[in-house]
């Protein structure tokens, strides 16, 4: 039995060192209240945020213009871009998404 106990503990030893290290590599804080994330912590986070906001900017002029197919353009580039950027801020967040409650969380 007990080296049953001893290979249940190293487990658990290392799912912890995991989780730890994952949360030393997170790119974002977690929201307070809600799902998702906040602010930035490391550059990659706030160079994510950039590349994001630089598209969604584009995506307005594309929406602007007058011509033929545009618009549409617009809207498939906005929820492209989207679809690439909020897996990655959910998986680089720490702690993950999940709704929290603020401070009982």
């Amino acid at each position: 039995m007990s080296t049953r106990n001893t290979r249940k503990a190293r487990e658990a030893a290392r799912a912890e060192k995991a989780r730890k290290e994952a949360e030393a590599r997170a790119w974002f804080a977690p929201k307070r209240y809600g799902l998702g994330s906040g602010l930035p912590l490391r550059w990659q986070g706030w160079l994510l945020y950039a590349l994001y906001f630089s598209a969604i900017a584009g995506c307005v002029i594309l929406f602007q213009k007058d011509t033929y197919g545009a618009r549409p353009g617009a809207v498939a580039l906005f929820l492209a871009v989207s679809a690439l950027v909020l897996p990655i801020c959910a998986r680089r967040t720490r702690g993950g998404w999940r709704w929290r409650w603020g401070r009982t969380d």
